[in-house]
């Protein structure tokens, strides 16, 4: 438009000639601030105000228009802006309700800029409706354009498989030891979680008796930190995972399968083959790889049922029948399926194994060696963050339980150990900021935990769904700690209600069994001394690591004449 003849309609409406921006303080207010400094550097000259209903909130280079909130605020929006032409809208959604919005989409519905929680932001417009659905509804921006493959040949944003591989040598192999290769999806070591202190310690074990190769998928890591798992393996052979870019709903095979999937470890594996009497795969989401032992840490697909029976809904119906489809072929295609505990066992049997070896998870009950509790009311929770039933553990406890445990006991603190990136797997899976307490504590990896189970007075186990075993149970139960759980969260290994841990199915059952313990010492006492008699009885690693070489021994045993017969 000629700029003269701009000039005059604006006098003749009476607004000013230059559009504005008009940001909308519509969240929290540290992220509010974030996306007026964005805003100030993607618009620097323009003409910006501030919209608010909180008196207190301000933003440098912002105009600030403070309205009263109330049924009549998207009118008092657009009175404010009568004179003003709006270019953008910069609005934060949150999660959280808040009446500016409405405003918002009052005042300019096409010019709204919206912005998650992340401060990834999207032009709301009709021409892409559904994207902008999906931005409201919490998903990544990254993820909301991914188009699947068999829909869009030509995409191109496609998944990347890297065929980079790193050869680390470690102890020198023996002629008089047979020879077994372990696939894992993370390198064994160091022990950030329970899949990996079972698989290491297991390793330790078998290397007693086995020349031990390790494949393992990591995008980076540090080869002096591997040092213990070098002297116990022959080799380690690392790959860079894939690069998975399929829409989630998109795909008949479970999406963490698509995430291993990589024809660079495929050529690794068969190139060592030959050389090897015995492979082992490990957990479910490696199980379309060859191998002699499938190792189901938990029934992945059993996991997915309870998410889908706890929230019904289309996607997590889709989860769980598509893990059923895919742990179901992997069951039966595997000469031996290892399992953790008489329950999965059952349940594996059913679903078509041919052959089910129950090993449960245990405890080094050498390095966790009980010592006295000391006083006060400090409770523990570890679970690292990188497996979600330990993400909605910690926000069913937060939410639901710890809120009255520190109003009847306000001496009390609580301890969480989230594992090594715990703050990126927390936002992965929830899409919001980790919440915070003055009397919560929460530790990213910690090296060793010992001293934390020492300090600690009660140990919680607070994961309303689970598969498999939880070894945060057993490394409580071997440091004489009293134990509250769900009942899921310490299936599969035996224990009593009562005796050796105090059981807790609701929020309000499981915050009063921990208000009882932190006011009961020798109830807490009790419990402890009968859980770690337990723990020696039943879950010592030594015994453990010798039923693993006698399944080993037979299953080689029985391939070296199938092979000569070929």
């Amino acid at each position: 438009m000629n700029a003269r003849l701009k000039g005059w309609l604006c006098r003749l409406l009476d607004v000013e000639p230059e559009a504005v921006i008009a940001l909308f303080w519509s969240g929290e207010p540290s992220r509010c601030r974030r996306m007026a400094e964005q805003v100030r550097e993607l618009v620097p000259d323009r003409r910006r105000f501030l919209v608010t209903v909180d008196p207190a909130a301000q933003a440098p280079g912002f105009q600030t228009i403070v309205l009263p909130n109330g049924p009549d605020l998207p009118l008092a929006v657009r009175y404010a802006f009568r004179r003003y032409r709006v270019a953008l809208a910069p609005v934060l959604f949150d999660g959280t309700p808040h009446p500016l919005r409405a405003a918002a989409w009052a005042l300019a519905p096409g010019r709204i800029l919206a912005y998650n929680r992340h401060l990834e932001r999207h032009h709301l417009r009709l021409r892409t409706l559904i994207a902008s659905w999906l931005f409201l509804r919490g998903v990544p921006l990254d993820r909301i354009f991914l188009r699947p493959a068999w829909l869009f040949p030509f995409r191109r944003d496609r998944t990347r498989i890297p065929h980079r591989v790193h050869l680390l040598e470690g102890r020198p192999p023996s002629p008089s030891r047979r020879r077994a290769g372990i696939v894992t999806p993370y390198l064994p070591y160091p022990l950030t979680h329970g899949g990996a202190v079972r698989m290491f310690h297991l390793i330790r074990e078998a290397a007693r008796s086995w020349d031990l190769e390790v494949f393992s998928f990591a995008r980076s890591f540090d080869r002096a930190e591997l040092t213990p798992l070098l002297e116990l393996c022959s080799r380690i052979v690392i790959v860079e995972p894939p690069h998975y870019r399929e829409p989630r709903w998109s795909t008949w095979r479970p999406p963490e399968a698509g995430e291993f999937d990589s024809a660079a470890m495929r050529a690794q594996l068969a190139a060592a083959r030959p050389e090897l009497d015995l492979v082992q795969i490990e957990f479910s989401q490696l199980a379309a790889y060859p191998g002699d032992v499938l190792v189901e840490h938990d029934l992945t697909q059993d996991l997915y049922r309870q998410v889908y029976e706890r929230a019904p809904r289309p996607g997590s119906w889709w989860d769980w029948r598509r893990w059923r489809w895919f742990e179901d072929r992997a069951l039966r295609r595997f000469p031996a399926v290892v399992v953790m505990s008489d329950r999965d066992a059952r349940e594996a049997a059913r679903r078509g194994a041919a052959r089910v070896v129950v090993l449960p998870n245990g405890v080094d009950l050498e390095r966790f060696r009980p010592e006295p509790e000391p006083p006060g009311e400090h409770v523990l929770f570890v679970g690292s963050f990188n497996h979600f039933p330990n993400v909605e553990a910690f926000r069913f406890f937060f939410d639901e339980v710890w809120p009255e445990v520190w109003r009847t006991r306000p001496r009390a603190r609580w301890t969480v150990v989230a594992g090594r990136d715990h703050l990126t797997y927390w936002r992965n899976f929830t899409r919001a900021d980790l919440p915070v307490h003055p009397a919560v504590e929460i530790h990213g990896f910690v090296r060793d935990v010992r001293p934390l189970y020492a300090a600690a007075n009660l140990v919680v186990v607070p994961t309303p769904v689970s598969a498999g075993t939880n070894l945060k149970v057993l490394e409580g139960m071997a440091m004489r700690r009293a134990i509250v759980s769900t009942p899921c969260g310490c299936a599969g290994l035996g224990l009593r209600d009562g005796e050796h841990v105090v059981l807790a199915d609701s929020a309000a059952a499981f915050a009063s069994a921990v208000i009882r313990l932190l006011d009961d010492p020798r109830a807490r006492t009790r419990l402890g001394a009968a859980a770690r008699a337990v723990a020696e009885r039943d879950f010592d690693w030594r015994a453990i690591g010798q039923a693993q070489e006698r399944l080993w021994t037979e299953l080689a045993a029985a391939r070296q004449p199938r092979e000569s017969g070929r």
